[in-house]
């Protein structure tokens, strides 16, 4: 890179090409902006492909739910713009205990019989099974969520970096580990550069850039365990799963009534879950590969090992509902580690007249990312 082409100066600087810092690239390059997006990485390697790939929409607690119909707008118009596929087709809660379609029950009367689907145990399984003689017979019933949307995480994020570098607009510059920033002015290990307004989308790392913002807004890191299942045979249904668990986990069904029961049942029955404070569910990539997860552990530094012990009653969660012949075989395995918070799910604060922190603290960045964008740059 060239002195000159160093000094270059942008409308908008995006520090960070996970998907939130993309989807602000992204909406900032379809407003006329000039961009330029400033990774360490070579390409997106963080909690950005390390997910289920998973935009739930509907089940966002009252606070973040206009948040994620906005950002649901972003991802269609995104893989309009693009062609990067965005799969349509919902997601599929199974309930297996009277606690769970209670929770489903509440959560139809707060968003809305379009948007909450009830589905008999008889419908879950055909949705589970298929053409397969076995799946889905737990299920008591369950529910449909029309609106959420699906994406494969590996290949969602980078396919959109690569789309944005190949834009006139938008300058994706990689190996750039950002030691500074503040007014305007980002200080990389690839030069220094400038822009009129600068987001930073750092994750999980904001300790690194503003310490005392992640000391006062409590952002620690949630480290996450998952997997990746070989296809199923016969196993078509395109949706992601939740369960029991996932009911206590996102805001709108976790507020209801009927949450604390079932909490309590779980913890009766299945303890194991609860202990690894799980979201058991799974989803499908386009080659019929089931990701399974997932599990967390919340601390300022996360250690890296892998618990075995943790799988198993993840793997059981899935193996329950899909019935497979055999044993799931397992293809990979992984820790995912995302930015977390007891106070808030989203840090979203102009730190000076020219910089922006938008950093999702939960595991709903997926979900939220476009929605974001769009709240940073209408408040530019």
């Amino acid at each position: 890179m060239t002195s000159a082409e160093s000094s270059t100066h942008t409308d908008l600087l995006v520090v960070g090409a996970g998907i939130v810092g993309l989807a602000h690239a992204f909406e900032a390059a379809r407003r006329g902006l000039s961009v330029r997006v400033v990774e360490r990485d070579e390409r997106p390697v963080g909690a950005s492909v390390r997910n289920f790939g998973h935009v739930c929409t509907t089940p966002q607690a009252d606070d973040d739910y206009p948040l994620a119909l906005d950002s649901r707008e972003g991802w269609l118009a995104m893989a309009a713009a693009t062609g990067i596929a965005v799969a349509q087709e919902g997601t599929l809660v199974v309930a297996r205990r009277p606690e769970e379609l209670a929770v489903l029950e509440e959560l139809r009367c707060t968003r809305g019989r379009d948007r909450v689907r009830l589905l008999t145990g008889d419908q879950v399984r055909e949705r589970i099974r298929g053409p397969r003689p076995a799946g889905g017979e737990s299920a008591t019933g369950g529910a449909l969520l029309p609106d959420d949307l699906a994406v494969d995480p590996r290949t969602a994020a980078p396919a959109l970096a690569e789309r944005l570098a190949a834009d006139g607009r938008v300058d994706l510059l990689t190996g750039a580990a950002v030691t500074g920033a503040g007014d305007g002015r980002v200080e990389t290990s690839r030069g220094t550069f400038t822009a009129d307004h600068v987001v930073v989308c750092v994750g999980h790392d904001l300790d690194r850039l503003f310490p005392a913002l992640a000391q006062q807004r409590k952002v620690r890191r949630c480290a996450l365990q998952m997997l990746l299942a070989d296809p199923v045979d016969g196993y078509v249904n395109p949706a992601p799963v939740l369960t029991g668990t996932s009911m206590l986990r996102y805001g709108a069904m976790s507020a209801t009534d009927a949450a604390g029961a079932l909490r309590r049942a779980i913890g009766a029955e299945q303890p194991e879950l609860l202990d690894i404070d799980a979201n058991a569910m799974f989803s499908r990539r386009a080659d019929g590969g089931l990701i399974i997860g997932d599990s967390h552990i919340r601390a300022v530094t996360v250690d890296p090992f892998l618990d075995e012990d943790v799988y198993r009653p993840l793997l059981d969660s899935a193996a329950d509902i899909i019935r497979p012949a055999g044993p799931l075989r397992i293809r990979q395995r992984w820790q995912g580690v995302y930015a977390t918070s007891e106070d808030t799910n989203l840090v979203h604060e102009r730190i000076d007249g020219a910089t922006t922190v938008a950093v999702v603290t939960s595991g709903i960045g997926m979900t939220l990312s476009f929605g974001i964008a769009r709240r940073t740059l209408a408040g530019l």
